[in-house]
């Protein structure tokens, strides 16, 4: 058991310095991959998945944009739309990310979420153009995740959402970009619960506990 803690607490230590590096390059987004983890650990768990799945899930959105490391500071950081140009490069950090989490044998497991995040239902996302169930349930998860906290968060070129909106889109969205089905067990269980999701204590490192 103590063992399990080990690792449990050595991977989350990896994860949370690759997420200081990618905040310390993008400190507007601050919080955002954090969020993200924590909605999509609650879609994992209502979703019944074991223990082990729920950890590579939860990974994986925490790492899901890692690959913006690799995305020039005047593009990531620019404030209003990207050109179409700066848009084509800025879909390279699902294919960077991947790489580096590929580089660490403790998470090539979740490759599959950190490049398929922006991958749509309908086959039209990026950057295999995969569909439907050839996208993995965890980069579907996260997907959704990800469009949430995005879609309520402010930023220096528009408000948030409220909450309601925000889920009013993801609905006029399902089975077409996000998959249907999660969408609806989300907003049937109340997971899309604004206050609960914004309430994340950051200094708290995630233990074997939290996966039940």
């Amino acid at each position: 058991m103590e063992k399990h803690l080990f690792f449990d607490g050595f991977l989350h230590e990896i994860v949370e310095v690759l997420g200081t590096a990618l905040d310390a390059k993008n400190p507007y987004t601050c919080g955002h991959s954090e969020r993200v983890a924590e909605l999509s650990l609650k879609i994992a768990k209502q979703m019944n998945f074991t223990k082990k799945e729920q950890l590579r899930i939860h990974i994986g959105a925490h790492l899901h944009d890692i690959g913006k490391i690799g995305i020039p500071d005047a593009i990531l950081n620019k404030i209003g739309k990207l050109t179409g140009e700066e848009f084509a490069v800025m879909k390279n950090h699902t294919c960077i990310g991947a790489e580096i989490v590929g580089k660490i044998s403790v998470l090539d497991s979740i490759i599959d979420i950190v490049r398929h995040h922006h991958e749509r239902i309908d086959g039209n996302g990026y950057p295999d153009g995969l569909r439907g169930n050839e996208i993995s349930i965890g980069a579907r998860i996260v997907s959704i995740a990800d469009a949430f906290d995005a879609m309520t968060s402010a930023r220096a070129y528009r408000t948030a959402l409220r909450t309601d909106e925000a889920v009013k889109e993801l609905i006029r969205c399902s089975g077409t970009q996000f998959d249907s089905c999660i969408v609806q067990l989300c907003k049937n269980y109340n997971l899309f619960d604004i206050e609960n999701h914004y309430q994340i204590n950051y200094n708290k490192k995630a233990r074997r506990d939290d996966f039940v």
